[in-house]
């Protein structure tokens, strides 16, 4: 199965050209006002158009509320919603029956204690995201640019497609898909110059860098076989 590489954050047409053209497979917008890459629903709708079916639509949400959801869901067309808050398996049961979505459920990770909860999200997600749990004191949940010990997930097989997030850079996807041999990798301030400024040639970097993990991982794979 092909590895899946999400660019995150997006929030120019020139970046988001940029993402599609070096062949993203997901590109994610985030909706939540204390990130620096925020978007309101009118540029969302512009940027949702700008794709025209060349990568997945994710809308990343937290805590957000129907009716905000609602909003969302109809400025973007989103094919997948990124749950990156608190969102409770009844919660996340709940919006796949209101919107008729599928549903990534975002877990922060720190010490092998927060995967207890993984049961739980595998039955009612249809795709989860590991990323780095943010400290007590940080006023968002993602996109902070750290790393965890990927360590804790190997061998992990929690029955649903998984995404690996949290600091990755062109520099370490090798390492990170080697060690958890993710489904799909994401990736936001790692492609940034600036917080919320997203860099063409870091996208690309990234995208080629993730591109040549997935290859090596599967010729080190068939060895093994």
């Amino acid at each position: 199965m092909s590895l899946i590489v999400k660019i995150c954050g997006l929030s120019t047409p020139a970046t988001l050209d940029v993402a599609l053209q070096a062949g993203a497979d997901m590109v994610g917008f985030v909706f939540f006002p204390p990130s620096p890459r925020h978007l309101d629903l009118s540029r969302a709708r512009h940027l949702g158009a700008q794709v025209r079916g060349r990568a997945g639509k994710v809308a990343l949400t937290v805590d957000a509320d129907d009716a905000t959801l609602r909003g969302i869901v109809e400025a973007l067309r989103p094919d997948l919603l990124q749950l990156h808050g608190k969102e409770t398996v009844a919660r996340i049961r709940e919006i796949k029956r209101t919107f008729g979505l599928p549903v990534m459920k975002a877990i922060g990770v720190e010490v092998a204690a927060d995967l207890a909860a993984l049961p739980g999200y595998a039955a009612a997600a249809d795709r989860l995201l590991f990323d780095a749990r943010p400290p007590k004191d940080a006023t968002r949940p993602g996109g902070l640019g750290v790393p965890f010990d990927w360590r804790l997930l190997e061998n992990l097989a929690p029955g649903i497609p998984f995404v690996l997030s949290g600091g990755l850079t062109a520099g370490n996807i090798q390492e990170a898909v080697q060690i958890t041999r993710a489904g799909g990798v994401d990736v936001s301030s790692g492609v940034e110059s600036a917080p919320g400024v997203k860099d063409a040639g870091m996208i690309r970097d990234f995208i080629q860098a993730a591109r040549a993990a997935e290859i090596n991982l599967r010729e080190a794979t068939s060895h093994v076989g």
